[in-house]
């Protein structure tokens, strides 16, 4: 499918993409917290900076879009413009967070990847259970 916004206009809109604080990333925290999780955001000291950090148990989670880090679902699929660079800028995401994982897993801790197209209403309270699983045991 071709690109409905001109290059100035989806340039604009790429610009405006964040990294911090996405609205899965929310989600997620409001239920955390809301069954008495703390947690620090984004932590510089560790590779791949973190979105939610539990010191004490050492232990991370990465909330990744899907389109951005690679994921095999719809969601991720390129764009028909440029797919070249695009091809060229996810597979790059994707080598880096694989790298990521491995450097915090040598340093002890522990990482848990939810990914965007898994934060349905419908499926949000199984994956806040598989969060608290994995917080809770070794």
């Amino acid at each position: 499918m071709a690109d409905i916004f001109d290059k100035k206009k989806r340039s604009e809109i790429m610009s405006k993409i964040s990294g911090k604080n996405t609205k899965p990333e929310l989600i997620i925290r409001k239920a955390l917290f809301a069954e008495g999780y703390r947690y620090r955001l984004h932590r510089k000291d560790l590779p791949g900076n973190p979105d939610m950090v539990f010191p004490s148990r050492k232990k991370v989670i990465f909330i990744n879009g899907c389109f951005w880090h690679g994921h095999n679902c719809k969601k991720a699929a390129l764009p028909e413009t440029h797919r070249e660079f695009w091809k060229k800028k996810i597979d790059g995401n994707v080598e880096r967070d694989k790298k990521n994982l491995d450097d915090l897993l040598k340093m002890g801790w522990k990482s848990f990847v939810i990914w965007q197209c898994e934060i349905k209403k419908s499926t949000l309270e199984n994956k806040i259970n598989q969060i608290k699983v994995f917080l809770e045991n070794d």
